[in-house]
């Protein structure tokens, strides 16, 4: 059985799926101003893998290394409730099945505390 990271395109897709993503990111009030100085080529390489692992894909990222990548950033509730939003609207745009876009949401949202320090 094929994982969702083969069904839907392998790295190509997903690396559209992540620009698209943050387009919507950069754009909000909430959670655009944590980009700021960000290298948005590497933040979008790194996101890409990120995405693709979550989605049965040959990347491997722990939730230490998650920990460690956002804690200087001091993200809140909020701004992460935001992310997650955009992050599945984007998913719902690229037409993934339900219940694949809840597996995913599922995954990001069991890491909430790895990433919010704030």
């Amino acid at each position: 059985m094929a994982s969702m990271f083969e069904r839907y395109g392998g790295f190509a897709a997903v690396s559209k799926i992540v620009m698209t993503f943050y387009d919507k990111v950069l754009d909000s009030d909430v959670a655009g101003p944590y980009f700021d100085n960000t290298d948005m080529r590497e933040l979008i390489d790194h996101q890409t893998q990120f995405i693709a692992q979550v989605m049965g894909g040959p990347s491997s990222y722990t939730n230490e290394a998650l920990q460690g990548v956002h804690k200087r950033h001091a993200i809140d509730r909020e701004a992460f409730d935001e992310v997650a939003n955009l992050l599945r609207q984007t998913l719902e745009d690229f037409e993934l099945e339900s219940g694949d876009i809840d597996r995913i949401m599922e995954d990001v949202q069991s890491r909430a505390s790895y990433i919010i320090s704030a």
